[in-house]
């Protein structure tokens, strides 16, 4: 926790000196590539004999630099040509620099100017951080991270949820976090599994997380039922030609047998105008997860 903190000060510092330098003086272009004098992790192995740790510290001080004062920097055309780089020489040297990866990959990932919006050498960077330390959840994690917030990809991000959660000292959210997922990508049915799975574990410390997944399990089943009343709207409408105007108007044409009620028995509200079904606003179900789709 201290190595964190201490990276995250190192950090605030760095972006705090270059703003208080471009009070005096503009800033200088950012490095280029052929200023990164050594490439090869191989190379740069050999090179600092037994000083290996040492020299991770000096570059990952020179990635921090190099991401701070591009991002920092006036001019349009930001390149964060070496940041990738220094970031793999980094962890070549220091296998397990753990900061390194986890905010090295929030570097990346940053789209543009922030950034260079690289999720792929994002997630590069942290599946090596895996393949030298296998049971590290955490790094799978922020994999998942990496595809959810940034690509928008809902089933890789569950998938590497997933992962992280079957690795050893997870924590039991893990596997909640990938349910709510696949929830989020619309994959009801498969995110409906892994609910039900936690909602039968029979540890008694787990009580909290049992609770949980059958809320969530209530709320899969009040979108299940929204979708399907929707459909009956749609029907009627095409029926018909007319939107209903109530749930009235469907009960009269046979469509349902009664007003429409959530598992807390609160119920379901039409709008007249879209066709809409949603949860009444004062039902413990809300919010209810999106259903958005995962974009190619």
């Amino acid at each position: 926790m201290t190595g964190v903190a201490a990276i995250v000060l190192l950090l605030a510092g760095v972006i705090g000196l270059q703003l208080a330098r471009e009070r005096v003086a503009p800033l200088a272009p950012a490095p280029t590539e052929n200023m990164l004098y050594v490439r090869s992790p191989e190379f740069a192995r050999r090179a600092m004999l037994s000083y290996d740790q040492l020299a991770a510290d000096v570059y990952w001080i020179r990635a921090v630099q190099h991401y701070g004062s591009t991002r920092l920097a006036h001019d349009g055309a930001k390149t964060y040509d070496v940041l990738y780089p220094l970031l793999d020489l980094t962890t070549s040297l220091d296998p397990r620099f753990n900061a390194v990866y986890r905010f090295g990959s929030i570097f990346l990932a940053e789209p543009p100017p922030a950034g260079p919006g690289r999720t792929d050498q994002a997630i590069a960077l942290l599946q090596k951080g895996l393949k030298a330390q296998p049971d590290k959840w955490e790094f799978a994690q922020d994999i998942g991270f990496v595809y959810y917030w940034w690509s928008h990809d809902y089933q890789r991000a569950a998938e590497w949820f997933q992962r992280a959660a079957a690795m050893p000292k997870a924590p039991n959210w893990m596997a909640a976090l990938a349910a709510v997922t696949l929830t989020e990508g619309g994959n009801r049915e498969t995110s409906r599994r892994l609910w039900q799975e936690l909602a039968n574990r029979s540890d008694p410390d787990e009580d909290w997380l049992r609770d949980q997944a059958r809320f969530r399990l209530r709320q899969l089943d009040a979108l299940d039922q929204i979708a399907a009343l929707e459909r009956r709207v749609q029907q009627y409408r095409q029926q018909t030609g007319a939107r209903p105007q109530s749930w009235f108007d469907l009960i009269r044409a046979r469509y349902l047998s009664g007003i429409p009620i959530d598992s807390e028995q609160y119920p379901f509200q039409l709008n007249p105008e879209s066709g809409a079904v949603t949860l009444d606003p004062k039902s413990p179900l809300n919010p209810l997860p999106t259903a958005e789709k995962p974009r190619a």
